[in-house]
């Protein structure tokens, strides 16, 4: 297997976690080594078809468990939640890449590059998880970020708008604060994890503001018209809420009136 689409049909559609780690990983290791194909040969399948483990258990964000990081269980619980996301993170930026097809070849490249670190991501945290004993799948975790994507498979521009540049964007806003928590409680190793997170973050946010630009001006859309109309139509009429990370979002592409219009009453 040495074509891009084939390791995303896999990663999207095999069960297995630690399966979707290795092909990850075995599909970077193939482009960085200029081995890697990127002809879209195979068909897409419709998303309904995206299949995930059995464990963790999907339930709605009211049962979550409680993530206090006073007591050791909340430690475990805030961890587990962070591993949920960025393991969500690899199958968005394995889907944005398998379901659109025919885009300039370094679209397929950025998003490979994100699904990469994500995967990374996933790791750093799930071996702090199992330090402090458990593993991901032993608490129950929410299916918010991936409805957003059910809602948006038809629409690349919406995709765009509601995954990087909204709700992988809220991390640039919370974690520098989570940061702060972990560090209150002398977790130095998971500060460093998370500091990594958010400096990767930054750059799959700019991929996402890129790429929603490039579009825009190949549909002759107006950008900052078209993030707002997007943004309001999906979260029907409501905004994100602040407070924002001013300096990281310009720096991952946001324009001056994008932010004026978020920050926004």
């Amino acid at each position: 297997m040495n074509n891009v689409f084939d390791y995303a049909s896999a990663c999207l559609h095999r069960t297995d976690i630690d399966e979707k780690l290795q092909l990850t990983a075995n599909a970077w290791q193939l482009y960085q080594q200029g081995e890697l194909q990127f002809e879209s040969l195979s068909a897409v399948q419709g998303i309904e078809h995206v299949r995930f483990p059995t464990q963790p258990e999907l339930l709605a964000p009211r049962y979550m468990a409680r993530r206090k990081l006073g007591t050791p269980e909340g430690v475990q619980a805030f961890y587990h939640a962070l591993a949920h996301i960025e393991f969500i993170a690899i199958y968005l930026a394995w889907d944005i890449l398998y379901r659109f097809r025919g885009l300039p070849e370094k679209f397929y490249q950025d998003w490979l590059r994100v699904a990469h670190e994500e995967a990374l991501h996933f790791n750093l945290i799930r071996e702090h998880l199992r330090k402090l004993g458990i593993d991901y799948g032993d608490l129950p975790a929410h299916q918010g970020l991936w409805e957003h994507a059910q809602d948006t498979a038809h629409d690349l521009l919406a995709r765009l708008a509601i995954i990087p540049r909204c709700m992988e964007a809220r991390g640039l806003d919370v974690t520098p604060g989570m940061i702060e928590k972990i560090r209150s409680i002398k977790d130095v190793a998971g500060v460093k994890i998370l500091q990594r997170i958010l400096e990767d973050e930054q750059q799959h946010v700019l991929f996402g503001s890129e790429w929603f630009y490039q579009q825009c001006q190949k549909q002759q859309r107006v950008p900052e018209e078209t993030f707002k109309m997007l943004i309001l139509k999906y979260f029907k009429n409501n905004k994100p809420k602040g407070p924002f990370n001013t300096q990281m979002r310009l720096q991952a592409g946001f324009s001056l009136n994008e932010l004026a219009w978020l920050e926004e009453q």
